[in-house]
């Protein structure tokens, strides 16, 4: 490193070749040398210790041949270290505070711009441009289809919407989660209370809209817990990483219209969720008589006996199914 703190050719010509960055100032020292402080309107809390950031991309299986990894929120940038450190040759990294962007510009040039940083909010962002960015507008040519990654310590106040974007995205095929049918795999970071809620198993209290329509799309677990005394600032909260692997037998069966039928279901289940299944039913029958015609095969899917939790994803998909076909879409309130 020189003393403005840029690769000079040979340290980029061997990392170019071995995959590993070389030597960089410290996150720590970035933060200091930058006058960076996590901003709490924008839920931002750091990672500072890198052998956290190791583990978090370990357990996402990344390598030289993951053809793209999309970081969301990379912030000062440790997470995204340790994601090139894996030899990842693409990685397109989102970040909406504009503070950041000389940190990750270092990194990009340090890391023989096999990072790209784009600059805005991800739920807003055209996903043709960070295909574009991750050079993934042409069919990338390998022989064992590897999938894309989506990672992030996702900041807190948005990890929820971001989620329920992306699963429309995957049940409807679209954007990042269409390049040229390869998998997509979320490894993300959330508050330990949402982690629970998103990998809760039937019949458990941590059980709602968000479990169902996140295991229906995916296998979920959690795969990492992070302890708050590693964040910057400290958070109130732990935090915990969460796996989330598209399931085959949803690319064998197209959730496309079905899924926004399945999220109302459910916000209209478990808005209810202490009353039995056949309680919730008769009423709905009574607030949309239209549902009326389907109690008899809906007693056939679901066991009316059952409160919410109870019911398997796979039950509520097919009720979800069976409304479709009728073309009853939207549920009361």
């Amino acid at each position: 490193m020189n003393k403005r703190g840029k690769c000079g050719n040979e340290d980029k010509a061997a990392m170019s070749l071995s995959g590993t960055l070389p030597k960089l100032p410290s996150i720590r020292e970035l933060i200091k040398i930058y006058g960076l402080s996590a901003k709490s309107q924008l839920s931002q809390n750091f990672i500072l210790d890198k052998n956290i950031t190791d583990k978090i991309v370990r357990t996402a299986s990344l390598s030289a041949a993951t053809p793209l990894v999309v970081e969301v929120g990379p912030g000062p940038g440790l997470l995204t270290r340790s994601i090139l450190d894996s030899g990842a040759p693409n990685v397109v990294a989102v970040e909406k505070d504009d503070r950041f962007q000389p940190t990750l510009r270092q990194l990009s040039v340090a890391s023989g711009h096999r990072l790209k940083v784009l600059q805005g909010n991800m739920l807003e962002i055209p996903h043709q441009e960070i295909l574009a960015a991750g050079n993934m507008t042409t069919k990338p040519i390998d022989t064992i289809n590897a999938p894309i990654h989506i990672m992030g310590n996702l900041p807190f106040n948005v990890a929820s919407p971001l989620l329920v974007q992306w699963l429309h995205m995957l049940a409807n095929r679209e954007g990042v989660f269409n390049c040229y049918d390869r998998d997509v795999w979320m490894t993300l970071m959330f508050q330990k209370e949402v982690g629970e809620r998103l990998s809760a198993a039937t019949s458990t209290s941590n059980r709602g809209r968000l479990a169902v329509m996140a295991q229906s799309l995916c296998h979920v677990k959690t795969v990492y817990q992070v302890p708050s005394t590693v964040f910057v600032p400290k958070p109130k909260v732990d935090a915990s990483v969460v796996q989330l692997i598209p399931r085959k037998s949803f690319s064998e069966n197209d959730m496309a219209g079905v899924y926004p039928v399945l999220e109302n279901i459910l916000r209209y289940f478990f808005t209810k969720r202490r009353k039995t299944v056949g309680h919730i039913l008769r009423r709905l029958s009574k607030e949309q008589p239209a549902t009326s015609a389907l109690m008899a095969e809906l007693e056939t899917i679901l066991d009316f006996k059952a409160r919410p939790e109870d019911v398997p994803n796979e039950q509520f998909c097919e009720a979800a199914k069976l409304f479709h076909q009728h073309n009853i879409v939207t549920l009361p309130l």
